[in-house]
């Protein structure tokens, strides 16, 4: 294949966002926890993936969850009606008012944040709180001593309340806390305080059905990516790739056997061979530190393509790869950095990095299409 068709731009690099795979990967959630409802996690841009197209692909969830009230603002004015709740609730009291006027959810961590809407109770209609509990992974959250104390707080305020927490190793079997002495200190901690909860992430709705609670919030398995870092741990989930970041050759060289490539010279030639070089590098967000054999996919006009690796340092604009897999590649050979067919995580532990990384670093120069 040559080109990517009906750019206007003149470098030839584009971030495409699937929103099929948004909906398909959102339906595998469904499946996964038929009983609960859905925070579809959309902080940081989507996970760099834009909220334009999350919108488009993930209405149909029940509600968004991020971290941002401008990106709230933002979902309000593109007419969602769903829920939105605000993963690490308000960061100053002057935000009451804007959460109540577009009727978001608050997460609440801290004695601030319950002295802010203690104060601020009569304000209007009462919020609906998913308070935080600390079970063990010691980031945000209160603790099981000081959890009760604040739920009743809350509850004689008048907010309607739901219980939180966050678990730290569901992707890891053998480290402490696990999910099971998670749970069991937010079994202990609760007893006796009705109300509803969120519980399971990503790895949770994979690999622990039984700790998701009313309300899962799913963030990396809807765009495709393994909480682990390994694509083959979500082989089973049968999850689709939201992004797919491609570009293309735009000039070969001959190498004669013992020329070294790129800056630093840290791939030698070992024969007489041809380098494609790619309008793709670090500026782009492709990691600086992907080693020599990493993959990229070469696409070719019979549709069949093949895996070539990188070699050399990768550099600002450009990066490298040996051709001698692919010799009817030229300049204009469109090529996969990740994908559908390179796994973004792949190209992560490549980098000593985890796929979340890279699609969060996409940078804004770099166009995105939507599809």
């Amino acid at each position: 294949m040559t080109g990517l068709a009906n750019r206007l731009i003149n470098r030839p690099i584009l971030a495409s966002i699937r929103t099929s795979a948004f909906r398909h990967n959102l339906n595998r959630v469904r499946e996964l926890a038929p009983e609960s409802k859905i925070w579809a996690v959309i902080k940081a841009k989507a996970y760099g993936h834009g909220l334009e197209g999350a919108l488009q692909g993930l209405e149909s969830t029940d509600g968004f969850a991020l971290l941002d009230i401008e990106d709230a603002q933002w979902l309000r004015a593109q007419q969602w009606q769903g829920r939105i709740l605000l993963l690490e609730g308000l960061f100053h009291e002057n935000e009451i008012p804007v959460a109540r006027e577009l009727h978001l959810d608050l997460v609440v961590h801290c004695e601030a944040q319950i002295q802010w809407l203690e104060t601020n109770a009569l304000a209007g209609k009462p919020l609906n709180i998913f308070l935080k509990l600390n079970s063990g992974m010691n980031r945000l959250g209160f603790t099981p001593k000081a959890y009760r104390n604040a739920f009743h707080r809350l509850h004689a305020a008048g907010y309607h309340l739901h219980h939180m927490t966050h678990f730290a190793n569901a992707d890891q079997m053998d480290r402490q806390p696990t999910v099971g002495q998670q749970m069991e200190c937010l079994q202990e901690t609760i007893e006796g305080l009705e109300a509803s909860s969120s519980l399971g992430n990503s790895a949770a709705i994979l690999w622990h059905r039984n700790a998701v609670g009313e309300w899962a919030r799913p963030g990396i398995m809807l765009y495709g990516a393994s909480p682990t870092g390994r694509h083959a741990d979500i082989a089973h989930a049968h999850l689709e790739p939201v992004m797919q970041l491609r570009s293309e050759i735009i000039d070969v060289q001959e190498l004669k056997k013992g020329d070294r490539v790129g800056y630093g010279g840290r791939y030698e030639a070992p024969e007489d061979m041809r380098i494609g070089v790619v309008a793709c590098g670090y500026a782009d967000g492709y990691p600086r530190h992907a080693k020599d054999g990493t993959p990229v996919w070469v696409e070719s006009e019979s549709g069949v393509g093949v895996s070539c690796p990188i070699v050399g340092q990768v550099s600002m604009d450009m990066l490298t790869i040996d051709l001698r897999g692919a010799p009817a590649a030229g300049v204009g050979t469109v090529v996969e950095l990740w994908g559908t067919v390179i796994s973004v995580d792949d190209v992560a532990q490549m980098s000593g990095t985890i796929g979340y990384e890279l699609l969060c670093a996409l940078a804004p120069r770099v166009p995105v299409s939507i599809e």
